[in-house]
């Protein structure tokens, strides 16, 4: 059976991440900080921030300026659809929305424009399932 996601983390190393907030208790902050040490590019996307772990912050999807890859969501799911459509219109491959966010049409959306959407999973808990090896 094909790992779609293991092959996205391996094919993909830039990641635009609406939501990311620079408050270090928050998941976006965690989760990115431990993407960015696994060799993940970060553009944060939050009108509320200048820089998020060092990274220049962008207020939209559609102030990004380069092409996306994965643009993972810590939004409310009732946010997902514009973000869906930004992600479209900037030709981004893959959608990934993060545990607890869920919305069926956006998903089905993106996936109708040919973007593969991964709804509802930890894109962390993903990684380090398939490439973090014990150590003892």
């Amino acid at each position: 059976m094909p790992d779609f996601i293991g092959e996205i983390l391996e094919k993909y190393k830039t990641l635009a991440v609406v939501g990311l907030s620079s408050k270090p208790s928050r998941p976006s902050y965690g989760v990115s900080a431990y993407m960015l040490a696994s060799g993940y590019r970060i553009i944060p996307v939050n009108p509320k921030e200048e820089n998020v772990l060092g990274q220049k912050s962008c207020r939209t999807l559609d102030e990004v300026p380069e092409p996306l890859e994965v643009v993972v969501i810590f939004r409310k799911s009732e946010y997902v659809p514009e973000v869906v459509e930004a992600a479209i219109r900037k030709g981004a491959k893959v959608i990934w929305m993060q545990e607890g966010v869920i919305h069926e049409d956006a998903a089905q959306r993106a996936r109708a424009a040919g973007l593969q959407v991964i709804m509802d999973r930890c894109i962390l808990k993903e990684h380090a399932k398939r490439f973090v090896t014990e150590r003892i």
